[in-house]
């Protein structure tokens, strides 16, 4: 997986921060849902690559208990985590037990689960 995440950050567009980020989102049948990170000179209107995965593979029909787990990648040589809104993202979609690796691009890896990552989450039952 280090190999695919390392070879996408190619395809982020990240002419601000020059700060590339790859994800894949893997469902519990197989399907591999690929995002990097997208920004623009107004910075609030780009979007993170865990957050492009996991639209991404919404789009393409997966819902909420078919995810699996997601791998997200930063640049630098250091292991980076998922921003709080991706988290949140993460949170709503994903089971609490779902495994989260994250890599840097010398290929070092962390494994959390969901609620290592979101130990006091907001969800629907907060709502009410």
């Amino acid at each position: 997986m280090k190999e695919q995440l390392l070879e996408l950050h190619k395809n982020s567009y990240v002419p601000i921060s020059n700060f590339p980020v790859s994800a894949c989102v893997v469902t519990t049948d197989g399907r591999k849902f690929f995002g990097v990170n997208v920004e623009d000179a107004s910075t609030r209107a780009g979007t993170c690559a865990e957050r492009n995965a996991i639209f991404s593979a919404i789009t393409a029909g997966v819902k909420k208990g078919e995810f699996k787990e997601i791998h997200v990648m930063v640049s630098g040589g250091r292991v980076g985590m998922p921003c709080f809104v991706c988290r949140q993202m993460i949170f709503e979609v994903f089971d609490v037990d779902a495994q989260v690796f994250c890599y840097s691009t010398r290929g070092d890896v962390v494994q959390h689960t969901v609620k290592e990552l979101c130990p006091y989450p907001f969800g629907e039952d907060d709502l009410l």
